[in-house]
C-alpha cells in the first residue's frame, strides 16, 4: 500500500492493484464533517482522481462506529446565512468530488450514517454495509432542511421513502436500507472489510477504460432522455475499441472457452 497524502483529517493510499482508499480521521468518534474535514477529504479525492492507475476508490471513516455521523452541529450552530452557505457548499464540493470520481467509489459503512454521511454515501457508486449500520436524515430535527446530495435519494429509493426519511428524521436499520435499495450489500460486521475488498478487487480484474466509460455513461443517463442516451452510447461503444481492451479481454475469453 503506497501512501499518497496525509493531512490532519484525511489520508489516501493506492495499492499495487490500483485500489485506492481515502480515510476520514481526527473527526470525532463518529467521523463528523466540519469545514476542515470537508476541504481535506475533497482534496484527497481530487488528487486520486488525477491518477490513471486507480481502478476503484474505497471511502471510509476511522473505526467501526460510523461511516460519517453527520455534519458538525457545533460549527453550524454559530453560523449566519452567509456562513451557512459557505459551509454547505464545502460539503457539496465533497459530495460532487466523490460523484465525479472517474472510477467506481465504494462506501464502507460499518455503523452510523446520518445526514451529511448519507449525502456522501448517496454520491458513491456502491454502498456496502454492516448489519449493525443505521441510516437517517435528522436535519429537520435540528432546524435545517436536508439539501445538496440528499436530492439523489428520491431516485435511489423512491419519492415516498425519501419523503419519510427527510420529513420524519427517523432512522432505519441495515436490512431496511437493503430492501429499499439504499445499500447494495449487507454483511456481518466481521465480514465488512472482506466484502468491500472483494468488490473493489472485481474492478481491478476489468479493463480500466471500460469501467470508467461505464461510470461516465451511467452518470449521463441520469440526465438525458432515453433516446438520446441510447444514441450517444453508440459512439462510446466504438471508442472502447480504440483502447485495445475489447480485443484483449474478448480474445482471453475465447481462448478460455477453447481450452
Amino acid at each position: 500500500m503506497n501512501q499518497i497524502s496525509s493531512t490532519e483529517h484525511a489520508t489516501s493510499s493506492v495499492d499495487d492493484d490500483g485500489i485506492a482508499t481515502v480515510t476520514i480521521r481526527n473527526a470525532k468518534v463518529l467521523n463528523i464533517v466540519n469545514s476542515a474535514v470537508s476541504a481535506e477529504v475533497t482534496a484527497a479525492v481530487g488528487e486520486l482522481a488525477e491518477r490513471p492507475e486507480v481502478r476503484a476508490l474505497v471511502l471510509r471513516g476511522t473505526g467501526d462506529r460510523a461511516f460519517i455521523g453527520g455534519a458538525d452541529i457545533a460549527e453550524m450552530s454559530t453560523l449566519d446565512r452567509r456562513g451557512a452557505e459557505v459551509f454547505i457548499d464545502g460539503l457539496r464540493a465533497l459530495c460532487q468530488a466523490v460523484r465525479d470520481f472517474p472510477a467506481p467509489v465504494i462506501a464502507r459503512m460499518p455503523g452510523w450514517c446520518l445526514g451529511a454521511g448519507l449525502e456522501v454515501a448517496a454520491a458513491c457508486d456502491l454502498r456496502i454495509s454492516s448489519s449493525t449500520a443505521r441510516f437517517g436524515m435528522p436535519e429537520v430535527a435540528v432546524g435545517i432542511p436536508s439539501v445538496i446530495h440528499a436530492a439523489l435519494l428520491p431516485r435511489l429509493i423512491g419519492n415516498g421513502r425519501a419523503d419519510w426519511l427527510m420529513l420524519t428524521a427517523e432512522n432505519i436499520d441495515a436490512e431496511t436500507a437493503l430492501s429499499w435499495g439504499l445499500v447494495h450489500e449487507v454483511v456481518a460486521p466481521e465480514e465488512l472489510d472482506a466484502a468491500v475488498d472483494r468488490t473493489a478487487r472485481r474492478f481491478a480484474e476489468f479493463g480500466p477504460s471500460a469501467v470508467r466509460q461505464q461510470k461516465k455513461l451511467l452518470r449521463s443517463w441520469e440526465e438525458l432522455p432515453v433516446e438520446r442516451a441510447i444514441a450517444d452510447s453508440v459512439a462510446e461503444f466504438g471508442a472502447a475499441f480504440d483502447t485495445g481492451e475489447p480485443q484483449r479481454y474478448m480474445t482471453e475469453f475465447l481462448n478460455r472457452k477453447r481450452s
